[in-house]
């Protein structure tokens, strides 16, 4: 087989487009998906988003974290899935963007209630297992779902129970990036 040197052995449109493709390999190698490379922007109501978080108390307890979850928080923004707060964070953010911001309990778990704490008389519990400061418990009653309680006192007469959320009534800070947002 003979080559003629002065015709090119492949045509000029064959390699542009073998070179875009290459190019347009490595920047979504590098940039991320598809999906986080030419999303729209921004998160808004509607779209689904996967966020790394991690949230702490004024005292600088973590109390939750995606890295314990070993994956990002998903939730559609807008849908009423988080907590109000958080979801008005979420909103307006771009993909890889990074806040950091404190949320008080009216936009977190609203503000601890009197009337979910309750004495009750021991006598009313079963013998077992024994109560104690902080044991937690699931009450309902027939027809009705079950709702997490705290014990928040024990004497020899009686124990308070807490149905609050247990983060009611707690500024909780939140330091979060998003990481995609899809349609």
């Amino acid at each position: 087989m003979k080559f003629n040197l002065k015709e090119p052995v492949m045509k000029p449109r064959a390699v542009t487009r073998i070179t875009c493709f290459f190019v347009l390999a490595l920047y979504f190698a590098l940039c991320g998906t598809p999906t986080n490379v030419f999303a729209d922007g921004v998160a808004k109501k509607g779209d689904k988003v996967s966020i790394d978080y991690k949230g702490s108390l004024d005292d600088g307890t973590v109390f939750d974290s995606s890295k314990n979850h070993d994956k990002p928080l998903q939730f559609v923004v807008g849908s009423g899935q988080v907590i109000p707060g958080f979801d008005k964070a979420v909103t307006g953010m771009k993909v890889n963007e990074e806040k950091k911001f404190t949320l008080q309990p009216a936009d977190a778990y609203g503000e601890k209630n009197p009337k979910l704490t309750h004495k009750i008389a021991r006598s009313s519990l079963p013998p077992e297992p024994e109560p104690k400061k902080g044991m937690g418990l699931m009450m309902g009653a027939p027809g009705q779902p079950d709702k997490r309680a705290m014990i928040t006192e024990v004497t020899k007469e009686h124990v308070v129970i807490d149905m609050n959320h247990p983060l009611a009534g707690k500024a909780l800070t939140f330091v979060i990036k998003l990481i995609e947002i899809s349609h």
